[in-house]
């Protein structure tokens, strides 16, 4: 529907750029729908078309914008997302990009939402290396024409709301957000059922950004200085997840239509009452495990279809701590098989049609990669796990015994690191990295002892008089050799 209406609007239907970003080494991954626009931005690349709109997948995990840790434990935490956005590159402006988000937001042809629980923030003013910009006028009297009343327009003072830049230098501007209510039911703190009613704009979670404009107008250079673009463009990013949330009435990203199916499937595969799980709020076992599964399945398949593959670093370091994670949770729920493979199947289903690379034959070899990905580390786990899992019912963890865990069993530290922080459980770090080093000074006295008491006392007699040149530097070709691989 979003892509509908700005194609209605003149805009051209954009397909989602790859997971791995094309171009750009400052990204791990694709998260934002500007993202494959930078170019455009910058004056770089000129398109064919000044007016764009997506349906961009994304991934927050790692890096600067790194979710992976709250995945499971909050409403709206994901690290795979999809972010709706319309772009104009130096086309229309702030009056037609305010008339349009409303109009999508508002017009019961289109999501028809509830005027009443919506409010509007625009930029409240700050100071941008050494420059005073003041509230954005402009803006809030296109909110004004919308016929949005006054005392739902809030200006926000700062840079961390609504200013975006796209670096130290580049173009950068005011932003302006919608916000819905979601009720007194969605307050993280109780307000307005266990404490005082709480008005807009508090961040207790019941007011929730699901549109964000951004209005490119100015270029900073070097010095600072800032001054007017002669194209301003704009950039708009709105959450899907979130806005099914508020179409479907619910007050989880997690309870629509995008992961129920995946949550009731992972529950299927773990042998548990889906019902009876989505009651367990604790994180060792139920709903968290479940929509960790559900969350993490999203990202695999589609990291893994868009060629990250597992590895020790890079990206592919990521694609293994999200598998792993997985993996952890449905320990947790029981599942002692492979069994992430078999979501990433599901998923496939309920998203091949919006992203036909989902349905391209090298799927299959994406499965078996998986399976052999899961049932590598789970014979790491079945060991590892026996000592970890009694140590996670205490309040804080030894570091010499995680040491002795991740030494003796090979569990990765990170992976210890995730499922004490998933179980609430504090690790003496300190410890841990004193123990190491200790487990290291004796295995270097080890190895020099025995080099000592096994070498025989001409070679020792030897290395007093000769020395090993290194011979690359002179000689130039070898004989009885060939290159096998570059």
């Amino acid at each position: 529907m979003f892509l509908r209406f700005f194609e209605g609007k003149g805009h051209k239907r954009v397909p989602s750029s790859s997971l791995v970003p094309h171009g750009d080494p400052t990204l791990l991954f694709t998260n934002a729908g500007m993202n494959q626009f930078k170019d455009v931005f910058l004056g770089l690349e000129k398109r064919a078309y000044s007016r764009a709109t997506t349906a961009q997948k994304c991934v927050r995990a790692g890096g600067k914008h790194n979710d992976l840790e709250n995945v499971g434990f909050t409403k709206r935490h994901h690290t795979f997302f999809e972010m709706l956005g319309n772009f104009s590159f130096g086309d229309y402006f702030k009056k037609e990009a305010i008339a349009y988000a409303w109009e999508l937001v508002t017009s019961p042809e289109w999501f028809g939402i509830d005027k009443n629980k919506l409010y509007a923030t625009v930029f409240g003013g700050a100071e941008v290396s050494g420059n005073h910009l003041g509230v954005d006028e402009e803006a809030k009297g296109f909110w004004l024409e919308q016929k949005v009343p006054v005392e739902r327009i809030v200006a926000i003072p700062g840079l961390k709301e609504n200013f975006w830049a796209m670096g130290d230098t580049g173009p950068c501007g005011p932003c302006s957000e919608i916000h819905y209510d979601m009720g007194p039911a969605a307050s993280d703190l109780g307000h307005g059922l266990t404490a005082p009613e709480c008005k807009f704009p508090c961040d207790c979670g019941r007011f929730v950004e699901i549109w964000n404009l951004v209005f490119m107008q100015y270029n900073r250079d070097e010095s600072g200085k800032l001054a007017p673009l002669p194209k301003p463009c704009v950039d708009t990013g709105m959450g899907l997840e979130r806005t099914a949330a508020v179409l479907q009435g619910v007050i989880s990203n997690y309870d629509t239509d995008l992961f129920v199916p995946l949550m009731k499937r992972a529950a299927e595969l773990c042998g548990v009452d889906f019902q009876k799980e989505e009651k367990l709020e604790e994180g060792k076992g139920g709903a968290a495990s479940l929509r960790v599964i559900a969350d993490h399945a999203r990202a695999t398949t589609f990291l893994m279809t868009d060629g990250v593959l597992p590895s020790n670093e890079g990206r592919g370091y990521v694609l293994r701590k999200i598998i792993r994670r997985a993996i952890r949770h449905g320990r947790l729920l029981g599942v002692s098989e492979p069994f992430l493979f078999k979501m990433a199947i599901d998923v496939q289903g309920l998203m091949g049609d919006a992203y036909p690379e989902l349905r391209e034959p090298a799927f299959e070899h994406i499965l078996v990669l998986l399976t052999v990905e899961e049932t590598r580390f789970g014979r790491t786990l079945d060991a590892g796990l026996k000592m970890l899992d009694p140590l996670l019912r205490h309040s804080r963890l030894d570091g010499e015994v995680v040491f002795k865990i991740y030494d003796t069993y090979g569990l990765p530290r990170d992976f210890i690191e995730d499922a004490a922080r998933d179980a609430r459980v504090a690790v003496d770090w300190d410890g841990f990295d004193r123990a190491m080093h200790e487990q290291r000074a004796r295995a270097r006295a080890s190895w020099r002892g025995g080099v000592k008491e096994a070498a025989n006392p001409a070679y020792a007699k030897l290395a007093e008089t000769l020395r090993t040149e290194p011979g690359f530097y002179s000689g130039t070709s070898a004989k009885d050799c060939r290159i096998e691989a570059i």
